[in-house]
């Protein structure tokens, strides 16, 4: 068995994150660990964040991205604020930029406990999100489901926040529509050539979205921070919103929303919550996995 880690059990809205603490180490953690981890019901997650050593000047950590079925991600909003606790926490900093797949991230934990991360600029170009054919207008893109076509989900706004979404605009509940069903299909549409993340959205008001997603990867979540911004991004774009808008998930109704912002600069700023579970050790090779509060309990038991 290699060295055990320690991770943290988070969540940001609901969405199920591991903060595995890498640095120090130059292995990572493996698909097989992943799916082991993501199979145990204690350990479920949907994504991973594993912090390791900075790799550029500048920078206070480098970010591994992994989705419960064991692929790289490129992105994940909430996952981002679920590290800035935790470092937080842990070295008494507030502000982070940490490096990523998808770039360079800044972030910062306000007074308030919320985290604010800086997550780029929103990507519209076909070739770059990618898409597997030419489209001018990346806005209204027409999708063709042949089992899907009596349902009002044809087009799409379809954008990269680092990883690809489509955002289909609803006229009521995201929960009246079959999402689990729905989901596969479009995230493996053929014009999707990395697969794409698939939003649900509904226009509350001017500065308001409701949102359900299905994470590729991952499955139907609780929430996607990058989702959120892209949902928030494609409503102002559209004209549907402003540039300021505050997310319901409803996966997650009990809980606060996300602010998102996209800023005069392009940048796109998501403002949310993050919580602590639990903390424990893991095999990053394996999964194998055990609870701190077990390791005390045995420690206390040998001490008697």
């Amino acid at each position: 068995m290699a060295e055990m880690v320690k991770f943290a059990k988070m969540n940001g809205l609901g969405n199920k994150i591991l903060v595995v603490d890498m640095r120090g180490r130059t292995t990572s953690v493996t698909p097989e660990a992943a799916i082991a981890l993501n199979a145990h019901p204690e350990t479920r997650f949907d994504q991973i964040m594993a912090v390791h050593d900075p790799c550029a000047e500048g920078t206070n950590a480098w970010i591994d991205i992994l989705n419960s079925d064991g692929s790289k991600a490129q992105a994940c909003g909430n996952g981002m604020r679920c590290v800035v606790q935790a470092l937080a926490t842990e070295t008494g900093r507030k502000t982070f930029c940490f490096q990523t797949v998808a770039g360079t991230l800044s972030a910062e934990e306000n007074k308030d406990g919320t985290v604010s991360v800086d997550m780029g600029r929103p990507v519209f170009e076909w070739n770059l999100i990618p898409l597997a054919q030419q489209v001018f207008n990346t806005s209204c893109v027409e999708l063709q489901i042949d089992s899907i076509n009596a349902l009002p989900l044809h087009s799409a706004s379809v954008m990269s926040m680092g990883n690809p979404h489509a955002i289909f605009w609803i006229p009521s509940d995201p929960l009246s529509f079959d999402i689990e069903r729905l989901g596969p299909l479009l995230e493996n549409h053929p014009i999707f050539p990395e697969k794409a993340n698939i939003t649900f959205a509904q226009v509350m008001s001017d500065t308001s979205l409701r949102i359900r997603t299905w994470e590729r990867g991952a499955g139907l979540t609780l929430a996607c921070g990058s989702a959120a911004c892209a949902a928030a991004v494609s409503a102002a774009r559209t004209g549907r919103t402003g540039r300021v808008v505050t997310i319901d998930v409803v996966s997650a109704p009990t809980r606060d929303g996300l602010v998102v912002e996209w800023q005069d600069d392009d940048h796109v700023v998501m403002t949310g919550p993050a919580e602590w579970e639990w903390e424990g050790r893991l095999d990053p090779q394996t999964g194998g996995f055990i609870r701190d509060e077990y390791v005390r309990r045995c420690a206390r038991g040998s001490a008697q």
